[in-house]
């Protein structure tokens, strides 16, 4: 009861310095402008982030990173902050993906507002905004997820098209998602992708709390370009069936941030 009492009074605190902030109670799984496609970017951030970027601005357009805080890196390294920042610099959105990418509808309140809390408030040191949207690891949520994110100011965003670039699927495969749902055309399209892979496998690289346990020859089996070779493919087929390759808050027509500011100076306090 009293840690609870702590975060509400907190919140109160947070609404009054930032009264900007908005309080949605919604999940969106489509974008809602005509003709825009959203190319969604999870679990890093990773190094491969700058093939995805660079593939993106080279072809004119932009994507969307949902952030952990602490899932194949901490997100406070000198590398991990400067990728984060990089991708806000160039205009890509930057949004939470929680912290730790736990299944949300497993914590309790605390636990939650924890998980929504550290990714915001790192985001707001390394680049100086507070996420307007968030992502639930998995997709999954419930009704307190959703309340939770209601509080912070949160709209809770999943995706319409899942290229499976993490669930085994070979590149040739994925290539041909993307050329089929380019070929059926809808009016919008929302991508789930993962920019932690240079290469796809169906054995994803290991989170952090793994790094120390051997990797097998089995997770290093059927190796196929994915960073390199999907996401060039998905924006230039996406682009010729006519879409415009747009941040998620831009095919939504909605504010990508709570809050913009100057990002903080690294002091002791940015460790995982």
């Amino acid at each position: 009861m009293f840690a609870k009492a702590i975060f509400t009074l907190t919140l109160a605190v947070f609404a009054t310095a930032f009264p900007a902030k908005r309080a949605p109670a919604q999940v969106v799984t489509k974008c809602t402008v005509p003709n825009t496609a959203a190319l969604t970017f999870d679990d890093g951030p990773y190094v491969y982030l700058y093939d995805v970027s660079k593939a993106l601005i080279a072809a004119g357009a932009k994507g969307t990173f949902f952030f952990n805080g602490n899932n194949f890196g901490c997100i406070y390294t000198e590398d991990n902050a400067k990728r984060v920042k990089y991708a806000h610099d160039k205009g890509h959105q930057v949004a939470s993906h929680t912290w730790s990418h736990a299944h949300l509808n497993t914590l309790n309140w605390d636990q939650l507002h924890d998980e929504f809390w550290r990714v915001e408030q790192a985001l707001q040191r390394i680049t100086g905004v507070i996420p307007a949207f968030a992502r639930p690891p998995y997709g999954e949520y419930n009704d307190l997820v959703v309340e939770v994110a209601r509080v912070r100011g949160q709209t809770l965003a999943n995706w319409d098209f899942d290229s499976g670039d993490s669930s085994g699927k070979t590149t040739a495969q994925i290539m041909q998602a993307y050329d089929g749902i380019a070929l059926a055309r809808p009016s919008t399209i929302l991508a789930l992708n993962h920019d932690v892979y240079r290469k796809h496998s169906p054995f994803p690289p290991p989170p952090l709390f793994l790094t120390q346990v051997p990797i097998t020859n089995e997770h290093r089996a059927n190796i196929e370009q994915t960073a390199q070779v999907i996401v060039p493919h998905a924006i230039a087929t996406l682009q010729r069936a006519g879409y415009k390759l747009v941040t998620l808050a831009e095919c939504l027509g909605m504010p990508a941030y709570q809050y913009v500011g100057p990002p903080a100076v690294r002091d002791a306090s940015w460790t995982c």
